[in-house]
């Protein structure tokens, strides 16, 4: 069973000066283009998937296999200096199998905790719809509280935690629809989608994506990222800001193609992801274009629609957006 990593430890929880913090974004915008060169023609995806991590959220990605959703959570693993795992989840796979058990241990007569797979900074929940619901849950105090518990002793993850899961579509046989309780604890759902010409025709004449990820290197430390999240979650957002954002929440409420919109738990993740796309973009602000940036990615897992609606869920949050006006 997995170790955890000798230098990984908690968040110290140290301040950052101006100075710093603007190193380190910078650092974030070389980690970006580095991800670009190995992820072709996604930079968009690309940048929410770095500002799901400034925000300290969780990442769903839901595609069809080989687009290239593990190459992703790779290239964010090795560009960021981040220990990582893979775990793939089958119909088979046990809570234990993440969390890690206690072993008796005869010489000292006492039970002791060999950690699972999730003790890693960047965890890959490969597939994560084909566990089961009791195996999914697993993830829940993880992806909430940074912690699980066994046994009922707790036992802090190492920060910062990521999780990465991918779904297949939920028609493809051998697989379990995420409850809404575990939708929820995802800040953002994305999908990759193919290629355009040009950038699979560069795939194709180019080395495997393997190969050129062996040929990187870290462009941040953990400590680094510790601090450009702090910073990025403290960016500065004005009262008519804080209005934008609760003007979009009550609207994806009062939607009648929508039966349940986003909670308030979904508010405040909207608001850190508008922040961090703000950082992102190397802006001591937010505006209304970063809260737009981020929206339909934000909403479109959190939205239960209506039966009768025929409008796909990320379709209905875009209008939902077009139709409130910016401040």
């Amino acid at each position: 069973m997995a170790q955890p990593d000798a230098s990984i430890a908690p968040n110290s929880g140290a301040t950052v000066s101006g100075n710093t913090t603007a190193a380190h974004l910078n650092a974030l915008a070389q980690a970006e283009a580095q991800i670009n060169e190995i992820i072709l023609g996604k930079s968009a995806e690309i940048r929410l998937a770095l500002t799901c991590l400034l925000a300290g959220g969780h990442l769903l990605l839901e595609d069809l296999p080989g687009v290239g959703k593990t190459t992703l959570a790779r290239a964010l693993a090795v560009t960021l200096g981040l220990s990582s795992q893979r775990i793939q989840f089958t119909s088979d796979l046990l809570p234990s199998d993440l969390t890690g058990v206690s072993v008796y241990q005869r010489d000292s007569g006492r039970f002791e905790f060999q950690p699972g797979p999730i003790f890693t900074h960047l965890v890959l929940a490969d597939e994560i719809n084909r566990g089961t619901p009791k195996t999914q849950s697993a993830l829940l105090e993880a992806m909430a509280e940074s912690q699980v518990t066994v046994d009922g002793v707790s036992h802090r993850l190492p920060q910062p935690f990521f999780v990465i899961a991918t779904q297949n579509p939920v028609e493809q046989s051998g697989t379990f629809e995420l409850p809404e309780s575990q939708l929820d604890r995802f800040l953002m759902s994305i999908r990759l989608g193919y290629p355009s010409a040009a950038a699979e025709k560069a795939l194709l004449a180019a080395p495997e994506r393997r190969e050129l990820l062996e040929q990187r290197s870290a462009l941040l430390s953990r400590e680094q990222l510790l601090e450009a999240q702090q910073a990025a979650q403290q960016l500065r957002a004005n009262d008519a800001l804080l209005d934008y954002v609760i003007a979009l929440t009550s609207a994806t409420r009062s939607d009648p193609r929508v039966r349940v919109g986003l909670s308030p738990r979904g508010a405040r993740g909207l608001l850190q992801a508008a922040r961090c796309h703000a950082s992102l973009a190397l802006r001591k602000f937010t505006l209304p274009e970063d809260v737009q940036g981020v929206f339909v990615a934000v909403a479109r897992h959190r939205l239960i629609l209506a039966p009768e609606c025929r409008e796909s869920a990320a379709q209905v949050a875009q209008m939902i957006m077009e139709s409130v006006p910016a401040i």
